[in-house]
């Protein structure tokens, strides 16, 4: 029964792990290995911060501080985004929010340059660390939450499998303005059927020469 969880133990904590794919690799987050390629991918690039907690930062020694302070602090584990073309820093993202012993993960603190934004690299970052968290750590709900005004991110969410759960009125402070936060989830039993659609999406021979995508990743969804 789905009530009937007397065998459960609890989910794994997440750990420094690398994750690989055909598009891009997750490695963890370095201050030293990744602050200088990801100055380079969002220098002049300040609307890649809006909806996030910190940032823009004035200086690569700025962003480099903010950055290890990410890669030591004990509350999420970060992985540094490197797409297969460049093999350089393009992004982060980390596991947040973390409740193993009731199986409860959220992706979060996602930050995409402009040069991962909307390619393959970047949904196949996602899939991955969802991967992670259902087969390896063994989580029953991945989390993804948002300013409810960032409309980007809440079609992110959806595109990715993600339900919508409702809207937390005046959930935080954030940079001294008011959010209230969109929430959505994926369950371990909706797993199954979005690895496949992710799979199939992800197939090089779903993309042309170009690297555009022949059929979308909802065609896949069923």
């Amino acid at each position: 029964m789905l009530n009937d969880l007397s065998h459960w133990k609890g989910a794994r904590l997440p750990d420094s792990v690398s994750l690989a794919g055909h598009w891009v690799t997750l490695k963890p987050l370095s201050a030293e290995w990744h602050s200088h390629d990801l100055w380079q991918a969002v220098d002049g690039r300040d609307e890649v911060w809006t909806w996030l907690s910190d940032g823009p930062y004035a200086r690569e020694e700025n962003l480099a501080e903010a950055l290890l302070a990410k890669e030591t602090g004990l509350s999420a584990r970060f992985l540094a985004i490197l797409p297969a073309n460049s093999k350089r820093a393009a992004g982060y993202a980390s596991f947040m929010r973390i409740d193993a012993p009731n199986g409860v993960i959220e992706v979060g603190n996602v930050m995409f340059s402009p040069e991962l934004q909307r390619t393959p690299a970047a949904t196949e970052a996602m899939y991955l660390m969802a991967r992670h968290a259902f087969e390896d750590l063994g989580y029953r709900r991945y989390e993804w939450k948002c300013n409810a005004l960032n409309l980007p991110s809440r079609r992110a969410a959806t595109r990715l499998g993600f339900i919508f759960e409702g809207v937390f009125r005046q959930h935080m402070i954030i940079k001294g303005q008011n959010r209230d936060t969109a929430w959505y989830s994926m369950l371990d039993s909706e797993w199954p059927a979005r690895r496949r659609a992710f799979d199939a999406w992800l197939a090089p021979g779903n993309f042309d020469k170009q690297g555009q995508q022949l059929r979308a990743l909802a065609d896949f969804a069923g």
